[in-house]
C-alpha cells in the first residue's frame, strides 16, 4: 500500500532555531531598548523592558494557526482596510450589462488575470482543449476531466501499481523541466438524478413487468437521497519562460505554444491511462471549462445545465452550457473568515501532512458531504523539483542534521527518536535522489460550500473535523479564503502562493 509523507523534509530550514531571517531580525530590534536600558545603566527600567520584550517574542515567534500574532495583525489591517475602501467587494460584467465579448472571462480575485483560449485542434482527434492563460503568473494550462474507478475496493498491490505510475508521471514531469503544476481536483456532491432520470428514460422497456418497474422506483426512491456524485480534474500548468524558446520555433503565438502544451498533454495522458488506471481523459473545450467554473461558483446550476447539455443533443436549438463571460459569479464577497460568491459561501482549508505518513486515500470520508445542499472540493497540487534544486535542498538539509547531532553531542543531549528519525530521512531522500527518482513539493486546498443562509462557519467545523477524523491537521486559510476558494474548487490550476511571507 503506497504511503506518503513518511519521507517529508522541511521545505525551508530556518535560519536560527527555526526562525526566518525577518523573525531574527525583529527580534534582536525588540531587544534593543532592553540593550539601551542595560548600556546606561537603568536597572529599574530594564526590569520593566524584559517583560516586554519576551511578550514582543512571543508575538513574533509562537505560530497561531500556521501564522504568528504579529502576522495576524498585519492581514486583519489589511483586511479592514481593503473593506473600507471597497476592495473585497466584486460584481461581475453581466451584473452591469457591460459583456463586450462573451469569450472573455469574468472572473473575482486572483482569477482576474485569466484568458481562456479556444486552442487549436488536436492531432488525431478533433477536439479543440481550452488553453488557460493566467497573466499574473505568466502560465499556460489545460485542464481535463478524468474517470478513474476508485481505489476504494482496490487491494494493496493494485495501490502499490497506481503509486508507481504516479512516482513516474512526476519524475518525467521533473526530467523535463516543462511542467509547473500538476493538479487533481476532486468535488463531491449529493447526486440530484438528472442524468440517471435521462438513462432511465432512454432504457426503460414498454414490457417491463409491473412488479420489476415497482422494485426499481423503490430503489432509485431509497438511494437517489444518499447518492454522491464525484467529479475529477486534472489541469496541467507549464511556465512561459519554460516553453517560449520551442514555442518560437513551433510557430509563436497562442499555436505555437499550444503545440507545446499539447506533447505535454499527451504524456501525461498516456501516464493517467496507464499505470495509474484512468477509464477516459477528456481534455475540456471552452464551453465544457466554462460550465465546471460555473458549476464551481454556483453548484445548484449543475441539474439545469447537465439537462440543457442533454436536450442539446437531441434538438441543436436548445442552448447549451453558458458563455465563458457569464461562468463567474454575479457578484462576490471576502470576508476574513468565508467567502460568498452568488447566492453560496464557502470556507477553505489546507491540510498538514503527517509526518508519520498516511495510506492512499485517506482523505476520501472528507470529502463525503454532511448533508443534502452540501459541496466539498479537494485539489492536491504537486509541482515538481528540479534535479539541481533538490541536490542543493538535501545537501543543506544532510549538513544541518549534522550540525544538530553534533551540537547534541557536545551539549551531552540525549538524541530522541525523533532526532534520528529526521537524520534517517534526510539520508533516504539523498539515496532515492542518487537512485534517479525527484522531489514533488505537495500542496492541498479544501473548501467547502453551502447556501448562503446557511451558518457557514458550522460547517466549517465539521469540514475540519472530518480532516482530523481521516489523520491530518487542517489549517483554516483565514483571510485568503477567496483565493483558496478559487485554489481548491476552480480547476483552472491557480494554485496556492508558491513563496511564504515570513
Amino acid at each position: 500500500m503506497t504511503v506518503y509523507g513518511g519521507s517529508a523534509t522541511r521545505d525551508r530550514q530556518g535560519w536560527f532555531l527555526g526562525l526566518t531571517g525577518p523573525q531574527v531580525v525583529l527580534v534582536l530590534a525588540a531587544a534593543f531598548p532592553s540593550w539601551l536600558a542595560m548600556s546606561v545603566g537603568e536597572w529599574a527600567a530594564l526590569l520593566a523592558l524584559v517583560p516586554l520584550w519576551l511578550v514582543a517574542v512571543a508575538l513574533i515567534c509562537v505560530p497561531v494557526r500556521g501564522w504568528s500574532a504579529a502576522q495576524w495583525i498585519g492581514v486583519l489591517a489589511r483586511h479592514v482596510v481593503g473593506r473600507g475602501a471597497g476592495w473585497t467587494r466584486w460584481q461581475s460584467k453581466g451584473a452591469a450589462g457591460d459583456i463586450d465579448d462573451p469569450a472573455e472571462a469574468d472572473l473575482p480575485g486572483v482569477l482576474t488575470g485569466i484568458q481562456i483560449h479556444d486552442g487549436p485542434t488536436m492531432a488525431g482527434r478533433g477536439v479543440r482543449p481550452a488553453i488557460i492563460q493566467n497573466h499574473a503568473t505568466r502560465t499556460w494550462a489545460a485542464t481535463a476531466r478524468i474517470l478513474h474507478p476508485g481505489i476504494g475496493m482496490a487491494d494493496d498491490a493494485d495501490r502499490d501499481r497506481m503509486g508507481a505510475g504516479l512516482s513516474e508521471l512526476f519524475e518525467a514531469a521533473s526530467a523535463s523541466s516543462q511542467i509547473d503544476v500538476l493538479a487533481i481536483c476532486v468535488r463531491t456532491v449529493p447526486d440530484d438524478g438528472t442524468e440517471r432520470a435521462e438513462w432511465v428514460r432512454q432504457h426503460a422497456r414498454e414490457t417491463e413487468p409491473e412488479l420489476s418497474a415497482h422494485i426499481h422506483a423503490q430503489l432509485d426512491a431509497s438511494i437517489s437521497g444518499a447518492a454522491i456524485r464525484a467529479e475529477a480534474f486534472v489541469t496541467v500548468v507549464v511556465r512561459e519562460d519554460a516553453i517560449s524558446k520551442d514555442a518560437r520555433r513551433a510557430g509563436r503565438g497562442l499555436s505555437g505554444r499550444a503545440r507545446i502544451l499539447y506533447g505535454v498533454l499527451g504524456e501525461v495522458e498516456s501516464r493517467l491511462l496507464g499505470a495509474i488506471r484512468c477509464t477516459q481523459v477528456s481534455w475540456l473545450d471552452s464551453a465544457e471549462l466554462a460550465i465546471a467554473i460555473r458549476t464551481g461558483f454556483e453548484p445548484g446550476d449543475a441539474p439545469a445545465l447537465a439537462d440543457s447539455v442533454i436536450h442539446h443533443g437531441y434538438d441543436d436549438t436548445i442552448g447549451a452550457g453558458v458563455p465563458v463571460a457569464a461562468a463567474g459569479p454575479t457578484n462576490a464577497t471576502t470576508a476574513l473568515r468565508s467567502y460568498r460568491h452568488g447566492e453560496w459561501e464557502s470556507i477553505a482549508a489546507t491540510i498538514l501532512l503527517p509526518r508519520k505518513g498516511a495510506v492512499m486515500g485517506a482523505l476520501a470520508r472528507a470529502l463525503v458531504p454532511s448533508q443534502v445542499g452540501e459541496r466539498r472540493a479537494l485539489t492536491v497540487f504537486f509541482r515538481p523539483v528540479s534535479q539541481g534544486l533538490a541536490e542543493r535542498s538535501t545537501g543543506r538539509a544532510e549538513m544541518s542534521a549534522a550540525m544538530a547531532t553534533e551540537v547534541r553531542r557536545k551539549v551531552g543531549r540525549v538524541e530522541r527518536a525523533r532526532d534520528r528519525r529526521a537524520v534517517e530521512q534526510v539520508h533516504e531522500t539523498d539515496e532515492k535522489l542518487e537512485r534517479g527518482r525527484s522531489l514533488v513539493r505537495v500542496s492541498s486546498a479544501l473548501a467547502i460550500t453551502v447556501p448562503a443562509a446557511w451558518n457557514a462557519q458550522d460547517y466549517g467545523r465539521r469540514l475540519d473535523a472530518s480532516v482530523r477524523l481521516c489523520g491530518f491537521t487542517p489549517l483554516p486559510l483565514d483571510g485568503a479564503h477567496d483565493a483558496a476558494f478559487a485554489a481548491a474548487v476552480i480547476p483552472l490550476g491557480t494554485g496556492l502562493p508558491k513563496k511564504r511571507r515570513s
